[in-house]
Order: structure tokens, then C-alpha cells, then sequence
């Protein structure tokens, strides 16, 4: 029999998954948590074999809770278990080894899959959800790539510098140079990328995790 705690701060999500767990043999509810505090606490005192984990939660969140497992080499198994979660998030869960990830609009029918799926072993993940983020990871990277090989280092900074919202006088004091000068940089920036404002330009810093 599987060893599985759970932790959400809905009491009905939390209420209806224990129901769902207590009604298969196959797996043994070891806790119940309400937030990301009292989940870790549990997992360091039972190290069940999975915990199911809700990406939401006051006090410490489910990404942060795998980041604890992984660093302090607890074996238990992480599910991910969320309404939303951003692109970044994803890849970070997928960098730290989370063995599933299960969206709550589709928890009930799939879970119990998942769980079953990590308990022998394997990774259950959302493939939809995983190549969306890892299709931007990739864009971002090209992007880097893309800029580091067109923009001299000063035209980076000012890149980042307009990104974070500076105007070109503050831009030019802080990298002590003309103001003049800094229009000149844009105007080459511009150039070189095919954007055409300062909005563009910043647009295109975030989007590539120039930042």
C-alpha cells in the first residue's frame, strides 16, 4: 500500500481527494494539510511515499515544498496538483523532478491514474501544460541567443535598463553617458531587432528573459 498526504487550502478539494484516495485499496492517507508549513513538517516526520500538493497555498506554496524535498533528499514523490500555474513555474517543477502534475478541473478522473502511475515508479505530467512551457523556454532562449549575437554589451544594458522602465536621461546617468548617445543606441537597437518603440523593445526583453 501506497503512503500518500495531501495538502490544499480548499477544505472541500482537500475533503473530496481524501474521500477519493480512502475509497481505493490501494492507497493509505497519511495527513491532511492546510497549508505549506504543516505539509512540510508532515512530509519531514512520515516521508510518505508520494504528497499530493496544491501550487497555491499560504505559508509555502507546492513548487517551494518540492524545492525543500529535492534540497533536503527526502524521497517522497511530488504531485502537483493546480488550477493555474505559469510557464516558469512548470519548467522550474520539471528541473527539480516532480514526479506529476495533475490540473484540478480534471483531478478527480485522472488523478488516482497519476497517483498509481508514480507510486510504480513513473512521471505523470500534463503534456499540454509541460510543452506549452517548455516551447517558451525554448523561445526565450533562441531570443537570448539571438540578441547576444546582434547587440554589443552596451546596447544589452540599455536594452534592460528600458526594459525595467528607465527614461533615456536616467538610462545615460546611470551608465554615465550623453544623452545623446543613448538615443544613438536606440536608434541602432531598433534597427537590429525590427521594433519600432520602447514598448517593442520592452515587449521583447521580457518575453526573451533579456531581463
Amino acid at each position: 500500500m501506497t503512503r500518500v498526504m495531501v495538502a490544499d487550502d480548499h477544505p472541500i478539494v482537500l475533503d473530496g481527494l481524501a474521500q477519493l484516495l480512502a475509497g481505493n485499496p490501494e492507497f493509505e492517507v497519511v495527513g491532511l494539510c492546510k497549508d505549506g508549513d504543516e505539509a512540510l513538517s508532515l512530509i519531514r516526520k512520515e516521508r510518505p511515499e508520494i504528497a499530493v500538493l496544491d501550487v497555491r497555498m499560504p505559508r509555502a506554496d507546492g513548487i517551494a515544498i518540492l524545492r525543500a524535498v529535492v534540497t533536503e533528499h527526502i524521497p517522497t514523490r511530488v504531485v502537483l496538483l493546480t488550477a493555474q500555474i505559469t510557464d516558469d513555474e512548470v519548467v522550474e517543477a520539471v528541473h527539480l523532478g516532480v514526479a506529476g502534475m495533475v490540473l484540478k478541473e480534471t483531478a478527480s478522473r485522472q488523478l488516482l491514474q497519476v497517483l498509481s502511475k508514480v507510486a510504480a515508479g513513473e512521471t505523470s505530467l500534463d503534456q499540454k501544460v509541460v510543452r506549452r512551457a517548455v516551447d517558451k523556454l525554448l523561445r526565450a532562449r533562441a531570443g537570448v541567443t539571438q540578441a547576444v549575437r546582434v547587440l554589443t554589451n552596451r546596447e544589452l544594458e540599455i536594452v534592460r535598463l528600458v526594459a525595467t522602465g528607465l527614461r533615456n536621461k536616467q538610462i545615460a546617468d546611470q551608465l554615465s553617458i550623453t544623452e545623446g548617445t543613448v538615443k544613438i543606441h536606440l536608434h541602432t537597437i531598433f534597427e537590429k531587432l525590427g521594433v519600432s518603440s520602447r514598448v517593442e523593445l520592452s515587449n521583447y526583453a521580457r518575453e526573451r528573459s533579456l531581463l
